[in-house]
């Protein structure tokens, strides 16, 4: 007995895209991207290396990178909101001053880890570099303070008194780059703690 043939399946067209893998390639090659600029960030520094060094260790053409991207200064800051926005997700505790605290601590590892003070002085250094800096300082700054909104957003519905965006930026995110930056003092849990009570305590009616 013979069977009919099953049908070939009908091609992808504009109407009906072809389907996916979730992921799929351009994940694999972004993932790939990122952790090749991670490495040569922390094995030499920014401004040592170029996208035709990225893109070899990467496993990917330069065109690729030069495609999604178009320049080393727009992947450096896709690579560092990244790590601010996909790795530290915004803390949900149901309670104002420990989601601060839970973010403050998590934006104290970021930046102390094995690659976190060379990822920090990279930001530095883009920022100064002219209009593209100015473009990569909104992106940084942007998707830090949307997460921050969405933390005191979710403060305010429950009847709590958050404090500004600015604010946070200014009493504790501030010190902490700085402190890596420079050098000056050790970020232990106990410090980290001081720059949120400080920061809450200013919010207190008085």
């Amino acid at each position: 007995m013979h069977h009919a043939p099953e049908p070939a399946p009908e091609p992808a067209s504009p109407d009906r895209p072809a389907a996916r893998r979730p992921g799929g390639r351009s994940a694999r090659v972004r993932a790939a991207v990122h952790q090749a600029v991670t490495d040569l960030i922390a094995e030499r520094g920014y401004g040592t290396f170029a996208v035709a060094e990225v893109a070899a260790r990467a496993g990917v053409a330069d065109s690729s990178v030069y495609r999604r991207w178009g320049t080393l200064e727009a992947l450096l800051m896709d690579v560092v909101v990244s790590r601010l926005t996909e790795r530290s997700p915004v803390p949900h505790t149901d309670s104002l001053a420990d989601d601060l605290r839970a973010f403050a601590a998590k934006a104290a590892e970021d930046v102390s880890g094995p690659d976190g003070l060379a990822l920090l002085r990279t930001v530095v250094t883009v920022l100064a570099t002219g209009p593209s800096g100015e473009a990569a300082r909104d992106r940084f700054l942007g998707a830090r303070a949307e997460q921050l909104q969405a933390m005191l957003d979710r403060a305010r519905a429950r009847g709590e008194e958050p404090p500004e965006v600015l604010d946070v930026l200014d009493v504790v995110l501030a010190p902490i780059y700085l402190r890596m930056l420079f050098g000056v003092g050790p970020l232990t849990p106990q410090y980290v703690d001081t720059l949120v009570d400080r920061l809450l305590a200013a919010r207190r009616p008085r």
